[in-house]
């Protein structure tokens, strides 16, 4: 995981120009990673469901308080004041009443963040294939299935996601 996150790191930092040409990087980032032993498929259900629930928590502060420095005009000190103690309902009404966001129509990839899973992909591509005695190549499609890591955004709290990909979980021994 130290390898993963190193190299994440210098990728970050390497390619940052490349999608943000006219923006300096400000500070050198900063990444975690962690591998866990969960000892049931009901622990790690129960900790991806807490970390799908803490980015809801986060993006929903987020988006409150961007909103009210960006289109209200408060400093981030009087946004953070302002939000200081309200619950979920509370910053679906600031978003709603001031500034027309229902929250509940925000991306999904806001929401409920990203999940990658494995999954097989069909890769479709053409090839030339030329025999010894051929002057001419053939074009043939070839297909071949890959392993790919799938984004999806979605909610993993609920059975359905559990159920769509059964896979993922192996029987508690």
């Amino acid at each position: 995981m130290t390898h993963v996150v190193s190299q994440f790191a210098s990728s970050y930092v390497f390619y940052w120009r490349d999608y943000f040409e006219d923006q300096p990087l400000l500070y050198p980032p900063g990444f975690d990673g962690r591998v866990v032993v969960y000892p049931s498929n009901q622990t790690l259900k129960d900790y991806l469901s807490w970390r799908q629930a803490d980015c809801h928590i986060n993006n929903l502060y987020n988006t409150v308080f961007w909103a009210l420095v960006q289109q209200s005009g408060l400093t981030p000190i009087q946004a953070q004041e302002r939000l200081q103690g309200t619950l979920t309902a509370d910053k679906n009404e600031i978003l709603f009443s001031e500034f027309n966001i229902n929250y509940n129509n925000e991306p999904l990839m806001y929401r409920k963040g990203t999940v990658l899973i494995w999954q097989k992909v069909d890769e479709v591509t053409t090839k030339e294939v030329r025999l010894p005695a051929e002057m001419e190549g053939r074009k043939m499609v070839v297909t071949r299935t890959r392993t790919k890591a799938v984004p999806l955004h979605c909610d993993v709290i609920g059975d359905a996601f559990w159920k769509e990909h059964p896979e993922i979980l192996h029987e508690d021994s």
